[in-house]
């Protein structure tokens, strides 16, 4: 199996850094360095305050935007939230089912799942984050979680996975921000098993599903991930506030593609 035919995706979720003018700054670097990458999907995920800065900043280039989450519900009293007809207007993508709003922010599967049926409704591309914890994974229960995260968040009667574009992150709780990873055998290994789970339940050959890594990837170790076959682009932390690493990493993603492409 391979993601040969797939463009790969590298994501910057910057968290809750940089100011507004920090986070335009470097949304302008990314900018200037992706076109040296035409091979590769850009996309970035600054916090919300950022949002409509950081889309002028971009304007027509190819480097696309996202939200860091969003609420179920379209409108209503749930101070502090933000709905998916708000990020809409400027957004591509919205990340969701990620480590840091399930285990901080204790978001369950469902909520998940309800998120998941609000922004395919609102024509937003999905990158949909599951992982499994470090005593999860010495248990060896790390596929049963990911097919439980799976199962509930995409439901059978959703539309088709590569029809709606959700790229689906593998990030292993126990490798976010830990500088800890697993072998790329490994993260190719879940990696796989994650495209044929979606490939049974969407009825779509398993090379169409755009599984990204995540969790402490570097400039160092992009490389190891992106080259396996399973395995279309990143999904990047801490790395991406440098803008040199980003680089790198965005460089190994686009050599990944140009490998995969010779005879």
């Amino acid at each position: 199996m391979t993601a040969a035919g797939l463009r790969p995706v590298v994501a910057a979720n910057w968290k809750m850094h940089t100011t507004v003018e920090e986070g335009c700054l470097l949304a302008r670097d990314v900018c200037e360095r992706a076109d040296k990458h035409p091979d590769i999907d850009v996309v970035l995920f600054p916090p919300f305050v950022h949002l409509w800065p950081v889309a002028d900043m971009l304007g027509a280039t190819d480097v696309e935007l996202g939200a860091q989450n969003m609420h179920w519900e379209t409108s209503g009293a749930f101070t502090g939230e933000i709905s998916a007809s708000m990020i809409a207007p400027v957004c591509r993508y919205v990340l969701l089912g990620h480590s840091e709003r399930r285990h901080v922010f204790h978001e369950t599967d469902d909520m998940i799942a309800r998120k998941v049926r609000t922004a395919v409704a609102a024509g937003l591309r999905i990158m949909l984050a599951i992982g499994e914890t470090e005593q999860e994974r010495r248990n060896g229960e790390t596929i049963a979680v990911l097919t439980r995260q799976l199962s509930t968040a995409l439901p059978v009667d959703l539309p088709s996975l590569t029809q709606e574009g959700i790229v689906i992150a593998y990030e292993p709780v126990w490798a976010i921000g830990t500088g800890v990873t697993p072998t790329p055998d490994d993260a190719e290994r879940v990696s796989a098993a994650i495209s044929l789970w979606c490939a049974d339940r969407f009825a779509c050959q398993p090379e169409a599903v755009k599984v990204v890594y995540g969790g402490s990837v570097t400039a160092e170790n992009a490389v190891s991930f992106v080259r396996q076959p399973s395995i279309s682009g990143a999904l990047v932390g801490g790395a991406s506030l440098r803008i040199d690493e980003f680089d790198a990493i965005m460089h190994a993603a686009q050599e990944s593609r140009t490998l995969r492409e010779v005879p």
